[in-house]
Formats: structure tokens, sequence, C-alpha cells
């Protein structure tokens, strides 16, 4: 599955879960935070995802430091699938 994000339309830590558990249908029992983040991508998700977060500098201007703590947490998944040596891996590309 391929998603792609749009850093103009992202301007605050809400409207990227907002636009992310859409597109994976989260459902309403997202939370709409980094935990839940966590969560949704490493066991309530079947993969393979690839994340293209276009504009993301963008996103990153509006949100400052939690643009940084959400690309940890997807440093984090990336490399826990890439631990379990799992094929149908998350990947996440920022342009």
């Amino acid at each position: 599955m391929i998603i792609e994000l749009d850093g103009y339309t992202i301007k605050s830590e809400i409207e990227f879960h907002k636009q992310l558990a859409s597109a994976l249908k989260a459902g309403e029992f997202y939370e709409n935070n980094l935990n839940a983040l966590w969560d949704l991508l490493c066991a309530n998700t079947e993969g393979p995802i690839e994340l293209i977060w276009r504009n993301s500098n963008n996103s990153r201007n509006s949100i400052g430091d939690t643009f940084e703590k959400i690309v940890s947490i997807l440093n984090r998944v990336k490399a826990q699938d890439e631990n379990f040596g799992w094929d149908e891996k998350f990947t996440y590309i920022l342009e």
C-alpha cells in the first residue's frame, strides 16, 4: 500500500494523525497521538506500507519539534520491520 501525504495540508500534529489514520482506515478508535501512531504502524496495519510525505519541509516548519518526534517513530517502525526480517516492511520517504 502506498500512502501519500502532502506537507502543504499538514500544519499540525493532529492533521498528520487524521490524514494518516484516514488513509489506513484506522477507524474511530485511533487516538491521534504518537503512542497510537506506533501501535497503528507496528501492530494494527498489514504491510507492506510505503509512506511518501511530499513537501515535508512545510510540515516541519509548521509543527516544529513534533515533526522530529513523528519521524523518530517512523524510523523505529522501519528499523523494527528490518530487524524482524519481514518481507512486507514499512518504509517512508520525506520529499
